[in-house]
Formats: C-alpha cells, structure tokens, sequence
C-alpha cells in the first residue's frame, strides 16, 4: 500500500489558477495514482485535507503502519513545523510533490519546511510529479 497524500486547496485542482496547476481535477489525479499504483502491482489510497490536523493524523498512521507516502503538503510545505515533524519520524520512503515548481514561483514558496525530512522532492512536472514519485517509492519499497 501507499498513501498518496493532498493538502489544502487540492480539491480545488481544475478550477484553481489552471495556468499553474492545468485543467485536470483532484478525481483524474486520483484515478490516475491509482492506475499507476496497479501497474506497478501497489494498492494507492488517495486523500486529501485542508486540516493540518487531519494531515498529521494520516502521517501518524503511515509512520504506525510502516506505509510509504507520496505528499503533496500544499501551503502546508512552506510553514508546519508540526508537519515536519511528523514526517521526521517517518518509517518508510516519503517524496514530496509538487505539481508546479515552487522555486519558480513567488519568493514565499521556494522555502520547503519539509523536505529535510522527506527521502525526495518531486515538482514541476504536472500531475507525472506524482507518478515519478510513485516509481521512486516502488523501487524504494523493501520485498517481502
């Protein structure tokens, strides 16, 4: 299994500044980690939040249940010092992703709170980001 974690505003993907994040929504980024999860023979559960809260929650249970997890932080990437460290406790292999490039983008963004702790950081590629990320953690993943 592998968590394939959202933040805030994913939900929003298709409508939200498609300029940046294309037209495909939070359902086709779904349906699409899911098909490449069964290609590489991985069941994928995709969930998304708004509540940091909530996105601890899932981190814990990862750490818990030794799962790898592709996260998307969002804005969360940029300030949750309690979600770095969460993830700093991480079990099994963990990529950051990003759909845009955040160091491309406004200054804000080039900082990632998160990505000392995580075993990679994917961004730029569209929604591939998270089928990249996808094989990186597959290759990862101990047999057994």
């Amino acid at each position: 299994m592998i968590l394939v974690l959202n933040g805030p505003n994913l939900q929003r993907l298709g409508t939200r500044e498609p300029s940046v994040y294309g037209a495909e929504t939070l359902q086709d980024l779904a349906d699409l980690c899911r098909d490449t999860g069964r290609k590489l023979g991985e069941h994928v559960e995709v969930r998304q939040t708004d509540d940091e809260a909530e996105m601890i929650g899932w981190i814990h249970e990862a750490i818990d249940g030794r799962i790898p997890v592709v996260l998307n932080p969002a804005a969360f990437t940029h300030y949750s010092y309690a979600l770095r460290d969460a993830i700093a406790q991480r079990t099994a292999p963990l990529v950051e992703v990003h759909i845009s490039n955040p160091a491309a983008r406004e200054e804000f963004r080039h900082t990632s709170v998160v990505a000392g702790v995580a075993t990679g950081t994917i961004a730029g590629f569209g929604l591939q980001s998270y089928v990249l990320a996808l094989h990186a953690i597959a290759e990862k993943k101990p047999t057994s």
